[in-house]
């Protein structure tokens, strides 16, 4: 059934925000990872005194040099010139085959790595909390809409089910009456041709057949259409042949029927899931209340987070300088993954955030839910009082409809012996045909109505469980209906 499969959807989506909601309590784990290529970088010390510093090292450099070679027993160790220092110097590197970088900058880095993995658990969450319990909530009742759905599609099985079957039952006492009739045709056309009745009875019968065929026709058409209604209700193809077994019987009559309206309402408050489900909507209204009411408590989160950094230049040559001579120097490769080029970093902490003064939002939302709950009470003050009604009426809809089908029992007995003294004082030529096709059509009509009143006991009976929550609850060990 279509209804009952888009309801039980809703429950597993109930499912999946419960699962949703304990998430939040969970830890969270985000892994990030970025790249960047600096293909011009600001010089961080433009504009002030920091370049003259880093050139004055160089000097710094010479001064030890040709302080060096003053205390240096060495006759030709002398000093030099700083211009001839830095030549000797670039020499020495251009010697080693090192090429330095070029760029204006001797801080960029033309690479840089960034990634990482950061850790959140949380310590203290009323919002989370509630959601927790709203979620739960919210599951359970959808499962009690699910419980209602099957009482309810039971209940509309039934009642399509006898419906077509009725129609059904109905095109068999018309199938009856057109062959009567035209029994009814053939021996008054007999008649009229032995002189003994009037050319106005035969056309008088022929009438009255064209009327029943055409009234047999409708029926079925009736009796087709039921049918298709009850394939749509049992989610089956239109075009899927379908034959329905049985007949219309109203079976034991007696029951429920010494159940008092009392016990019927306790009943029904006992069971009914819609009942259990509007109650719970009150409860999950006071959730989100208390949900809403969270908002004025702190967050409290503990927090890890691991980086790794990587600055990797284009240019991964080394320079090293000879200790015994400032002006020989020699060439060294790094790989890509130096341990020069990555740094790890790793921290922890505690995150505390407590929103103290939002403009009274939160106040107000406050008092929005609180209504929502005020208003869930009323519906389900309301569901009760429409639950008392619905019992009421199908209990006496019941022992109406049990009524009628005794009386119509008896009808149809009478209706049945009328017709055979038609038939009998027609065929010894002391009644008229008239009376007997008016004996006929009562006979019919008799049928019809007790088959209606067999269907309504049949409606009315599903309606009282219905009513009362049983066609699901009663396969449950539990429940129990007795009629003392």
């Amino acid at each position: 059934n279509y209804a009952l499969r888009d309801i039980r959807l809703d429950v597993e989506t109930a499912e999946a925000q419960v699962r949703q909601a304990w998430g939040q309590l969970y830890p969270q784990v985000d892994l990030a990872y970025s790249y960047t290529r600096n293909l011009k970088t600001a010089n961080p010390f433009a504009g002030s005194d920091a370049g003259g510093l880093f050139g004055s090292l160089g000097f710094i450099d010479w001064l030890a040099f040709n302080e060096q070679a003053r205390t240096d027993d060495d006759p030709t160790s002398d000093p030099i010139a700083f211009d001839e220092f830095l030549d000797r110097q670039r020499q020495g590197i251009d010697a080693a085959g090192v090429t330095l970088g070029t760029s204006d900058n001797p801080f960029s880095i033309p690479n840089q790595f960034q990634g990482g993995v950061s850790i959140s658990q949380t310590l203290f969450n009323g919002v989370a909390f509630q959601a927790v319990k709203g979620a739960q909530q919210f599951k359970d009742l959808s499962r009690y809409a699910v419980d209602r759905q099957e009482q309810i599609l039971i209940d509309d099985v039934r009642e399509a089910f006898f419906t077509a079957l009725l129609a059904q039952e109905q095109a068999g006492v018309s199938s009856q009456s057109v062959a009567r009739t035209q029994r009814t045709l053939a021996e008054v056309s007999r008649r009229v041709a032995q002189g003994v009745d009037s050319k106005f009875q035969r056309l008088t019968a022929e009438v009255e057949l064209a009327n029943l065929e055409t009234s047999y026709v409708q029926i079925q058409n009736q009796a087709a259409t039921s049918l298709n209604a009850l394939k749509l209700t049992l989610a089956i193809p239109i075009e899927q042949p379908l034959r329905l077994r049985g007949a219309l019987d109203a079976g034991d009559q007696g029951a429920y029927l010494a159940v008092s309206t009392e016990d019927a309402m306790t009943l029904a408050f006992r069971q009914r899931p819609d009942l259990e489900q509007a109650r719970l909507g009150v409860e999950l209204r006071e959730i989100n209340t208390k949900l809403t009411k969270a908002e004025f408590l702190p967050r409290v989160n503990a927090f890890a987070n691991l980086n790794y950094t990587g600055s990797v230049p284009d240019n991964r040559t080394n320079l090293i300088s000879d200790p015994n001579d400032p002006f020989a120097f020699s060439a060294d490769q790094r790989g890509f993954f130096s341990s020069d080029y990555w740094q790890p970093s790793v921290n922890v902490g505690l995150r505390l955030q407590w929103n103290l003064f939002n403009g009274f939002q939160t106040k107000a939302l406050v008092q929005q839910r609180q209504i929502e709950k005020d208003k869930a009470q009323v519906a389900y003050e309301q569901l009760q009082a429409a639950v008392k009604l619905e019992v009421e009426t199908a209990l006496r809809n019941l022992r109406t409809a049990q009524q009628r089908i005794l009386s119509q029992e008896q009808n149809v007995g009478r209706a049945e012996l009328n017709y055979e003294f038609a038939q009998t004082r027609l065929r010894e030529g002391v009644a008229t045909q008239l009376e007997e096709r008016n004996a006929s059509e009562q006979l019919d009509q008799a049928r019809l109505n007790y088959l209606q009143a067999v269907y309504d006991f049949l409606v009315a009976r599903s309606d009282f469980e219905t009513a009362v929550g049983m066609p699901f609850l009663a396969r449950r060990d539990d429940v129990e209906l007795t009629s003392n």
